[in-house]
């Protein structure tokens, strides 16, 4: 297609680069990375990388420009198409740039990931993989699990073991490893993740852990658990973008599948149970996701296609599918 745009989030500045980059040099494009202003040096050496690799000289370049700037970037008779990893705003916003002069886009947005806990569940291992799922990056992940729907039987022991292994995540310098949770990553990005868990409270949700601002210089937030979340509340329709577990308590699988589904977003999916053939049932047919998981975390691998619907965005990256996306697929006959 020519020259691709790429504009980056912050969160995981050097895999989210190469996820697009990757595939869509491989598919004879050249890229321009706008990345997001905090991790220009990231941008900077992922450039300096395809250099050092090989690749001619000007086949990949980092811009360094405000947000500001990039309807006059998108427009531009030199880009060809745009991909974008970010927010719902942010997205809507290029999006409708692109549109306006007929550039193909592919948008990676948000997500409020929905992990329905079965009653045939393993709980001890549903537990540590929803933990874990939550905890990635300090919960800075669109595919982070955000919503644990429990179906009611096994509710109360679930909700035990998530809070007791929620508890056990230490919080602290990064760089010491005996700590689970850093920081987040600015300090008005974690009073605005504190004013969506006060909210939900304020609303009903029960406070189980966390829950606090520490009295400590940083963006700190401790491991936090919601239970009672109803529609409504912050924790139930928002993407909760830090180390905060929404509990839902359902009746039975049907609902749990229905309350899954009831949410703008539509990127990952993940159900727990011992019978594997019944969870690939619900998440090939039963859940409205673009990735969806069975007893495991949901995560992007090179090996296979990653993209959402809904408000998560549309088009997909990686495997197969992500390569073929900036590429004319053209016909030729001949008689």
């Amino acid at each position: 297609m020519g020259i691709v745009l790429a504009v980056m989030p912050w969160n995981f500045p050097l895999w989210q680069v190469f996820r697009f980059a990757a595939p869509g040099l491989m598919a004879g494009n050249a890229g321009i990375l706008k990345h997001a202003s905090n991790v220009s040096g990231c941008a900077l050496a992922i450039e300096e990388v395809f250099r050092e690799a090989g690749f001619p000289e000007n086949l990949f370049r980092t811009i360094l420009v405000p947000s500001s700037k990039m309807e006059e970037v998108i427009k531009n008779e030199n880009i060809k198409a745009v991909t974008l990893t970010g927010s719902v705003p942010a997205g809507k916003s290029v999006a409708k740039t692109a549109g306006s002069v007929l550039k193909k886009t592919v948008m990676e947005l948000g997500g409020s990931d929905p992990y329905l806990i079965l009653e045939d569940a393993d709980l001890e291992m549903a537990a540590e993989t929803c933990v874990t799922a939550r905890l990635i990056n300090g919960g800075q992940s669109c595919i982070a699990a955000k919503r644990f729907i429990v179906v009611e039987k096994v509710y109360d022991d679930f909700e035990k073991l998530l809070v007791e292994k929620m508890k056990s995540k230490k919080m602290g310098d990064p760089f010491d490893e005996s700590n689970q949770i850093g920081p987040q990553a600015s300090v008005p990005l974690r009073d605005e993740l504190h004013e969506q868990v006060e909210k939900s409270i304020e609303l009903g949700a029960e406070l189980l852990l966390g829950g606090k601002i520490p009295e400590i210089e940083g963006a700190w937030y401790p491991p936090t658990v919601l239970s009672n979340v109803k529609k409504g509340m912050p924790a139930y329709d928002e993407e909760l973008f830090g180390p905060v577990a929404a509990i839902i308590k359902v009746n039975d699988e049907m609902e749990g599948i229905e309350i899954a589904n009831d949410s703008i977003f539509g990127l990952g999916a993940a159900v727990f149970t011992e019978d594997v053939k019944k969870g690939e049932v619900i998440a090939k047919e039963k859940l409205h996701a673009g990735c969806c998981f069975v007893n495991a975390f949901v995560k992007s691998d090179p090996r296979l296609p990653f993209g959402g619907t809904k408000e998560s965005g549309y088009g997909r990256e990686l495997s197969s599918f992500g390569i073929r996306e900036f590429v004319n697929i053209k016909t030729i006959f001949i008689q």
